[in-house]
């Protein structure tokens, strides 16, 4: 990895940290103003506002404790990477306590901003097989 490349994993790095501290400020400072989540079964949220309210409320809901891989991590403009991860772990119910495996793939587009690189758009989806 280049250094650029290098510097937005340990942003990967620093959102898994973020996720396993239920954490939203920490999450926040990850992202671009313009950042975008795209999570698996609900619709896109756009811009801090929205952001904020999402990782709350995710945060409110359950407890992660991931690990991410980072799979790939591609500088393929000056302020632009992309990088697939997969992510495995545990997620718990804050209101039950009811648990189990949570495993993800994910893709992350990286913007260079004022220096320092910013989730710009994130995707997500499950790797478990389906629920029966």
């Amino acid at each position: 990895m280049n250094p650029d490349e290098q510097a937005a994993a340990a942003v990967l790095t620093s959102y898994q940290d973020a996720l396993n501290a239920s954490s939203t400020d920490m999450v926040m400072k990850l992202y671009a103003p313009t950042g975008i989540l795209m999570a698996q079964h609900y619709p896109s949220s756009i811009g801090t506002a929205a952001l904020r309210q999402a990782y709350d409320t995710i945060f409110n809901t359950l407890t992660l404790k991931v690990k991410f891989t980072i799979e790939e991590c591609n500088q393929v403009a000056p302020e632009w990477i992309f990088a697939r991860t997969s992510s495995a772990g545990t997620a718990t119910l804050n209101a039950s306590g009811e648990g189990g495996p949570e495993a993800n793939q994910e893709l992350f587009v990286l913007q260079k901003i004022e220096g320092a690189w910013k989730i710009a758009r994130y995707c997500f989806c499950t790797t478990n097989p389906p629920r029966t």
